[in-house]
């Protein structure tokens, strides 16, 4: 029997899921049976998550909402306390919670910008790794990091983001080795194009966001951008027993653009 798809039991923590890849993966979670707990700065966003999220577990399991923002320390440590609390265990850590930025180097606010970038791509991965160890030990879990083809091929005008994106990957192979002996297992996601909101953080009008995913349509081999649901099926395998042969690894879900351009 197939077991990609059932995680009766399990208990989920996902950040940055209040909208896009981290809210869909959710929805996914508590489809197949999750205990799910979505964290975000939107509480509004919280919420419409957690109705969605409610309407399709088999139990009617509600999310845990927690209003936080994982750039601050203090609220990566409520999290994890948050989560220990309420369910007595951690089985799976999604490390979604992401910031885009366009840059320069003459950027008269680079560092600005570099700091705000690392702590939330990075910092917040780290320390949230580091203190889910001691839980995800007990019950054999694993870590999945949601990177970007950015920190595989550069591009212009983000070597910020590339940075911190190429830095998540590295350290998901080296703590996936030093934590294997501890049955945890960490992988890591490298989106290509995906629809999100993710894009107006930076800036962008509707009208430039929908001419830049039409751009990427043409030159995705499989002819069209990412959806949320294609990211959050391939968290879903990833944190399945069926993946309990696969750690340390970078999934590459991008409609084959890297091996097109």
């Amino acid at each position: 029997m197939s077991t990609s798809k059932n995680f009766a039991d399990k208990v989920v923590l996902i950040t940055g899921s209040s909208a896009g890849i981290g809210a869909r993966t959710a929805i996914e979670f508590a489809r197949y049976g999750a205990q799910v707990m979505i964290t975000g700065r939107n509480a509004d966003n919280l919420s419409e998550v957690a109705k969605q999220c409610a309407a399709v577990s088999p139990n009617g399991l509600k999310p845990l909402e927690v209003l936080a923002d994982v750039s601050k320390d203090s609220d990566c440590k409520r999290m994890i306390e948050t989560a220990i609390n309420a369910f007595n265990r951690l089985d799976i850590l999604v490390n979604n919670a992401g910031k885009p930025a366009i840059s320069a180097i003459t950027d008269t606010t680079l560092l600005d910008k570099y700091r705000a970038v690392m702590d939330t791509n990075l910092r917040s991965v780290v320390y949230l790794t580091h203190l889910s160890v001691q839980h995800l030990e007990k019950t054999k879990g694993n870590i999945i990091n949601i990177s970007s083809v950015m920190g595989i091929k550069p591009e212009t005008g983000m070597f910020v983001y590339s940075m911190s994106k190429c830095a998540l990957d590295m350290f998901t192979k080296c703590v996936a080795l030093e934590l294997s002996p501890k049955g945890i297992r960490v992988n890591v996601i490298n989106p290509g194009g995906v629809k999100t909101n993710n894009m107006s953080g930076i800036g962008l009008t509707a009208e430039q966001i929908e001419a830049i995913y039409n751009g990427l349509s043409g030159k995705m081999p499989v002819r069209r951008v990412g959806q949320p649901i294609d990211i959050a099926n391939a968290v879903l395998f990833l944190a399945s027993d069926e993946a309990s042969f696969v750690t340390g690894v970078h999934f590459v879900a991008d409609g084959g653009v890297l091996n097109a351009i």
